[in-house]
């Protein structure tokens, strides 16, 4: 795993100090919410962290595997719509990526269940495709600049 600074900037996108935001779940705490588990499993995908991933993914749909080499480069979170009624709760999503010199992205509506005061990654439905910024959007990388002065120059 590819471990985050403690004092660096969460991936999750929530604004908050990684050591105050995923990791205490990645270090074993259950995530509060569905919503917090969402953006400590993409937060995992941007580590490379696939134990963390398994552990949190409900044993009904859990992989016998995961692997995460190869996968893209993940860059950025944005959270739809969360919500929970009892032991389920929804997140839809829209995570960015980079793939070679463009773009992409896939959202999801995930599915979450709550068991013995856990949350669980039980499935999702999903789309994917390429993403192609303008000169004036914010930059997918999540710098929060202009595309234009950012990543469309590298």
């Amino acid at each position: 795993m590819n471990s985050a600074d403690s004092s660096s900037v969460c991936p999750c996108g929530s604004g908050r100090e990684y050591v105050r935001c995923c990791q205490p779940w990645h270090l074993g705490q259950p995530a509060t919410s569905p919503e917090a588990l969402m953006r400590s499993r993409f937060t995992a995908f941007v580590l490379k962290d696939p134990d963390y991933l398994r552990a949190t993914w409900h044993p009904d749909t859990r992989p016998s595997e995961l692997e995460l080499e190869g996968s893209p480069d993940w860059t950025s979170l944005q959270i739809i719509a969360a919500s929970e009624k009892g032991h389920q709760g929804k997140v839809r999503f829209r995570a960015v990526y980079r793939v070679g010199a463009g773009w992409g992205y896939l959202e999801e509506q995930s599915d979450f269940l709550k068991e013995d005061g856990r949350w669980y990654y039980l499935s999702g439905e999903t789309s994917e495709g390429p993403l192609k910024p303008g000169r004036n959007d914010p930059c997918p990388c999540g710098s929060g600049r202009k595309y234009k002065v950012c990543c469309l120059r590298k």
